[in-house]
């Protein structure tokens, strides 16, 4: 039986009144309120990876050994937020997505603020292991569960001539987390001593985090209970699918979704958690003074981000990832050894590095988003992004250094070079599937 229609659902179909407009402007705050407060718990435990970590919890382990360490744990995460996407998908179902968000972004804030707290390896002993890696663990499955199909909304509601220029605004809540984060620790390693930032200072960034999600979790909540965005959810249809459903149906575009985006994720952490432990383990450079080369380079991330919106929209979003994934193949022949090039090398590195991230990061969400099927747009989008993270950044900066250290800084490159071969081919198959697709319809 047909379902009538009110004034205001078709408003919402057609955007007759400027509507859809209105929404995607006020989606788009909400979604770069959400994504960088999740970044910026990102970075303060990848910032505290490299220089709190491998000295408060691997003191008998020798420094490279020690945050080597400490990068296994940071995977940790990764590996966990597709575990944390099923487990909060059924919560979805069950009770909605205020349930979920309220108790996915509850989990994330505990776990944050309990590493603000952690003993280290001289109170505690090996307990104190156990518990950096609890923390990650529940930090990974709330990253899962923190999904809130905000995005897919976004993309949705984005007027057709403008949907590069939508694309990136989740994006920018990258650099902006890193900015934050960098500065917090910046400011109190610049401003403490040694002992009092390893006793106290470096847990203030931790504080701050849960802070930060609080705010965030309000700000999401107001938009996603609302009456007007719970039509936008449903007349999308970005309704939670059951998991199983979702891989059996749209298990071929998930991986290509996955692989779609290595060339950005890998560059991702190339030129923010590996150099900063590079620099920090074998140069003289301080890493206040790198945090503050990263927080100049973001910036130029920033614009960049903006700038791929503007250039997807002109040339296409799939034109402009496989343009940014060559240019990243390049780059990574000759960037890392800047990295022993003193100060001005590293600024050189961190600063095309984060050109290149911001053009190529900013149009990587949901590439081949438009390949899912409606009823499982929403479930499959959020497992596309949990195996992109896994596969292109999960491991990149265990990776990378064990690379440079084994073979010398210039063989992390070959880490870039595979995420880029991964991003052509899985966009060249993207459109063999497309161009099957339309080739089977005529």
């Amino acid at each position: 039986m047909a379902t009538a229609q009110t004034p205001a659902m078709a408003d919402l179909h057609t955007g007759e009144h400027g509507h859809d407009q209105a929404s995607a402007g006020e989606i788009a705050i909400g979604v770069i309120i959400g994504r960088t407060s999740e970044f910026f718990d990102f970075f303060v435990f990848a910032i505290a990876s490299v220089i709190v970590f491998p000295r408060l919890v691997f003191p008998f382990a020798s420094e490279l050994t020690g945050t080597l360490y400490s990068f296994m744990i940071f995977a940790l995460a990764f590996m966990a937020r597709p575990i944390g996407t099923v487990i909060f998908m059924t919560v979805d179902r069950a009770y909605g997505k205020t349930a979920k968000l309220i108790s996915a972004l509850f989990l994330l804030g505990t776990a944050t603020v309990a590493l603000a707290f952690l003993p280290g390896y001289h109170e505690i002993g090996v307990a104190a292991i156990w518990l950096l890696a609890l923390a990650r663990i529940a930090q990974g499955l709330a990253w899962g569960g923190a999904w809130d199909g905000m995005a897919s909304l976004l993309a949705l509601n984005a007027p057709a001539s403008k949907r590069g220029w939508y694309a990136m605004v989740p994006q920018l809540g990258a650099p902006l987390g890193l900015i934050v984060a960098s500065a917090l620790f910046a400011y109190f390693a610049g401003n403490l001593s040694a002992d009092d930032f390893f006793d106290w200072g470096w847990r203030y960034p931790f504080f701050v985090a849960f802070a930060i999600n609080v705010v965030a979790l309000f700000a999401r909540l107001r938009m996603v209970t609302t009456e007007e965005y719970a039509t936008l959810f449903e007349t999308r249809e970005l309704q939670p699918a059951r998991i199983s459903d979702t891989v059996a149906r749209e298990g071929q575009n998930i991986m290509l979704g996955a692989f779609a985006p290595l060339a950005s994720f890998a560059l991702f952490h190339m030129v923010t958690v590996f150099p900063l432990s590079w620099v920090f383990l074998f140069t003289r450079e301080s890493p206040v003074r790198f945090l503050i080369i990263e927080i100049v380079a973001a910036v130029f991330g920033v614009g960049a981000i903006v700038v791929s919106g503007i250039i997807a929209d002109r040339v296409g979003r799939k034109s402009l990832l496989m343009g940014s994934a060559i240019a990243i193949a390049i780059y990574s022949g000759f960037a890392p050894q800047l990295l022993d090039a003193g100060a001005f090398g590293e600024t050189i590195y961190m600063v095309i590095g984060f050109i290149l991230l911001g053009l190529s990061f900013g149009q990587s969400s949901g590439a081949i988003a438009s390949n899912f099927k409606q009823a499982y747009r929403y479930t499959a989008s959020a497992l596309t992004s949990d195996m992109a993270w896994l596969f292109g950044a999960g491991f990149a900066p265990l990776v990378a250094l064990l690379l440079a250290t084994n073979l010398g800084v210039i063989a992390s490159g070959a880490y870039l070079l595979s995420g880029a071969f991964w991003t052509l081919l899985a966009l060249w198959l993207s459109g063999q599937r497309e161009k099957g697709d339309m080739d089977a319809g005529r």
